[in-house]
C-alpha cells in the first residue's frame, strides 16, 4: 500500500498525540520484550523526561524529535552498551513504542554518542525518528 505525504504526516503525528505530552524514554540493557504490551526487561540505564512536545511535526512523512532528549546523571552502568529504549506515557508506566539503539550513525531508531555508559554519566540522545511505512 502506498500513502500520500500527507497520509504518512498524519500517521506520525497521531503517534505523539496518543502518548500524549511530556512522555518517559527509558534506555535499558539487555532485549527488548516480545511486544510493548510485555513486561519490561533489563536494567534501566537512563531515564528521561521528554519535553512537554517531544517530537517536531511530521514532514515528508519522518517525524524527529523535538528539544534536548537527556539524562543529567545515568540510573545504572552498562559496560555491554545500551540495548533498547521504550517510550511511556507520562506515568513512566505505560509502554507505548520500543526498539534499537545504536550509536550516532548506527541505524538504530534511537542514537547515542556512545552505548558504554557508565553510572551518573550524562546521556543524551542524538537522533530519534520516526519513518512512516507507505512511501
Amino acid at each position: 500500500m502506498q500513502k500520500s505525504i500527507a497520509v504518512r504526516n498524519a500517521q506520525n503525528d497521531a503517534i505523539e498525540s496518543a502518548i500524549g505530552a511530556s512522555a518517559v524514554l527509558k534506555i535499558r540493557s539487555g532485549a527488548a520484550p516480545a511486544s510493548c504490551a510485555a513486561a519490561d526487561t533489563g536494567t534501566v540505564v537512563a531515564t528521561m523526561l521528554l519535553p512537554a512536545d517531544w517530537m517536531a511535526n511530521s514532514a515528508g512523512g519522518v517525524k524527529g524529535l523535538q528539544g534536548t532528549w537527556q539524562d543529567s546523571a545515568a540510573d545504572a552502568a552498562n559496560a555491554g552498551g545500551a540495548c533498547h529504549w521504550r517510550i511511556y506515557a507520562s506515568d513512566g508506566v505505560t509502554c507505548h513504542l520500543q526498539g534499537t539503539v545504536s550509536v550516532n550513525g548506527g541505524g538504530g531508531e534511537l542514537q547515542l554518542d556512545n552505548l558504554n555508559i557508565a553510572a551518573g554519566q550524562q546521556v543524551t540522545v542524538g537522533s530519534f525518528n520516526i519513518t512512516a511505512s507507505g512511501a
